[in-house]
């Protein structure tokens, strides 16, 4: 039984597959998170082409504007200060902290949904599992 799109994301699954997961490690950790080359359930080569990750800069970008202003509506509301250094040292830090959550999920967000090159089949899903 294969797994939602979504829940695919959530779970930093290979978007053909849907079985193994893109990134070793965690997001968060002492180990640094790096993806795979390749899926090692279905062999799909996550970087269809050179450079093909530069769109996902932008997807890391509108994923960042909107962590920004969530923070800055919180802040506002809570402290109510009209001190720009607040914003920023709150602003700051949110950027720092979702840094790595926005670099995995820019990364799957682009291929499980902003890529048209790329879609779930389930007979790689069963491939293994029949061997």
């Amino acid at each position: 039984m294969s797994i939602s799109k979504f829940q695919a994301v959530l779970s930093s699954k290979c978007p053909r597959c849907r079985t193994s997961k893109m990134f070793s490690g965690s997001a968060y950790g002492l180990s640094r998170q790096k993806m795979h080359e390749h899926c090692p359930h279905c062999g799909f080569k996550f970087e269809i082409e050179p450079g093909y990750f530069y769109a996902a800069m932008y997807v890391s970008y509108a994923f960042s504007v909107g962590e920004v202003l969530c923070m800055a509506l919180v802040t506002a509301l809570a402290t109510k200060s009209e001190s720009p250094w607040t914003y920023i040292i709150v602003l700051f830090t949110t950027i720092v902290l979702f840094a790595p959550f926005n670099y995995r999920y820019s990364r799957l967000v682009l291929l499980h949904y902003l890529s048209p090159k790329v879609s779930y089949n389930p007979k790689y899903a069963e491939v293994k599992n029949k061997l």
